[in-house]
C-alpha cells in the first residue's frame, strides 16, 4: 500500500534499533501525524523488519486503523499514517480500543509489543485488549516478570490503567508463550522520581519451564541470587521469594530481581542458557542489582529509556543511572517530534525532566 499523502515527518533509523521504530509509531499516533522511517534498524547486523517488529507495526496499524506501507519482513522503509481514523473532529488523537489477537510466529518478544502499546492509554476512549503469542522471556527484551512486576506497578502509580494476564511462558527458540495486555483509558500524572528513598523490599521472581522442574532450576536461581546480593545490614529490607514452574513449548528459565525504595523502583534480570548453571543465572541478576545499590538513581537503566515517552506525556522528573545509547536515541526521537527533555548531570546519575508545557498531548 502507498500512503494517500506525503508524511508529516521523515525519520532516519540508521543509527538505531527496534525501539526507535516502536516509539516512533506511538508518537505518530499521539501526535496524530503521519511518518516515514528510512533505514529501519539500520545499526543492526540484519537491518529491516524482523518478525517482532512487523508484529508491532501490524498491531499498531490495526488498533489505529492506519494506512501503512512497508509492512513486510526485511523492509527498511516504513510509512505509517494514523490520521484517517484516529482523531476527534478537532484533530486531537482518539482511539476506540477493542480486542485483538497477535501471533508473532517466532520467539519474538511479547513484552516489546506490549511496551509499544502502553503510551496509547491516554487517548483511549474504551478498553484495549491485546492477546499475543510469541516469546515471553527472550534475549534483548524485558522478561515477562520485569514487565509484569516492575514496569507496570510503577506506571500504575502514576495513573496508567494496565494489567498483564499470562497463560503460558515462551522461551527461545520455540516461543509459543501467550499473554494478554489489558489497557484502559488513563489520565497520567506527573512522574516524581527524582529521589528514590530508602530501600524497603527486595522481591525475587524465579521461573522455570516444566521440563526443568526436576532439576530445581527456579529454586537454585533464587539461591544464587540471594548468596550474591549485597544488601547492607543497616537497610534491613524485607525479602520476598517467588518460584514458578510454568508450561512452555521450550525449556528455559528466567530470574528477575525487583528493588523497592520509598519512591524509586528498579529491576534486574537474567535468562537461563544451555550449559549455564542455574546459580549463575541468579548471580548475574544480582550483580546488576549490586551495581545499582551503589548509585543514587531512582530507576534502573532499562526503565530510564522506557520512561522518557511518559515524561513527554505527563511531565515530571526522573533520576536515571546513566546516559545510555538507548536514552540518547529516545531523546533525539522525541526532539524530532518537537518535545525537549532537559538533562542535568548529577555525579554519576542524570536528572531528566519535562514540564507540562512540553507535553505531547
Amino acid at each position: 500500500m502507498t500512503l494517500s499523502r506525503e508524511p508529516d515527518r521523515e525519520l532516519d533509523g540508521s543509527s538505531a534499533g527496534g525501539q526507535f521504530l516502536r516509539t516512533a509509531l506511538g508518537l505518530a499516533v499521539l501526535r496524530n501525524e503521519s511518518i516515514r522511517i528510512e533505514n529501519v534498524r539500520g545499526d543492526r547486523p540484519k537491518p529491516g523488519l524482523r518478525h517482532q517488529h512487523l508484529a508491532v507495526l501490524e498491531t499498531m496499524a490495526a488498533v489505529c486503523d492506519a494506512e501503512v506501507s512497508g509492512a513486510e519482513l526485511g523492509a527498511e522503509t516504513v510509512a505509517f499514517d494514523p490520521t484517517p481514523a484516529s482523531a476527534e473532529p478537532d484533530g486531537s488523537p482518539s482511539l476506540e480500543g477493542g480486542q485483538y489477537e497477535v501471533d508473532i510466529n517466532t520467539a519474538g518478544s511479547i513484552t516489546l509489543l506490549f511496551d509499544a502499546l502502553l503510551p496509547l492509554a491516554p487517548i483511549l476512549e474504551s478498553p484495549l485488549r491485546v492477546t499475543a503469542t510469541g516469546g515471553t522471556d527472550v534475549e534483548w527484551s524485558p522478561p515477562l516478570d520485569y514487565f509484569h512486576e516492575v514496569k507496570l506497578p510503577l506506571l500504575r502509580r502514576f495513573g496508567l490503567v494496565a494489567a498483564c494476564e499470562v497463560d503460558r511462558r515462551g522461551f527461545y527458540p520455540n516461543g509459543g508463550g501467550r499473554a494478554t495486555l489489558h489497557l484502559g483509558p488513563s489520565q497520567l500524572e506527573s512522574l516524581d522520581l527524582e529521589r528514590r528513598g530508602p530501600l524497603e523490599a527486595v522481591r525475587l521472581y524465579s521461573t522455570e519451564s516444566e521440563s526443568l522442574a526436576d532439576r530445581d532450576v527456579a529454586h537454585r536461581q533464587l539461591e544464587g541470587a540471594l548468596a550474591r546480593l549485597e544488601v547492607g545490614e543497616g537497610d534491613a529490607p524485607a525479602i520476598e521469594r517467588h518460584e514458578t514452574t510454568a508450561p512452555s513449548p521450550s525449556p528455559g528459565s528466567a530470574l528477575v530481581i525487583r528493588l523497592d525504595y520509598g519512591t524509586g523502583v528498579a529491576g534486574f534480570a537474567a535468562l537461563g542458557e544451555r550449559g549455564k548453571p542455574a546459580e549463575r543465572v541468579g548471580e548475574d541478576a544480582a550483580d546488576g542489582a549490586n551495581r545499582f545499590l551503589e548509585r543514587e538513581a531512582a530507576v534502573d537503566r532499562h526503565l530510564a529509556d522506557q520512561l522518557l515517552v511518559f515524561l513527554a506525556l505527563a511531565g515530571g522528573r526522573v533520576r536515571i543511572p546513566a546516559m545510555t545509547d538507548h536514552v540518547r536515541a529516545s531523546r533525539e526521537l522525541l526532539e524530532a517530534f518537537d518535545i525537549a527533555l532537559e538533562l542535568d548531570e548529577r555525579g554519576d546519575d542524570v536528572l531528566v525532566s519535562s514540564g507540562p508545557s512540553d507535553s505531547l498531548l
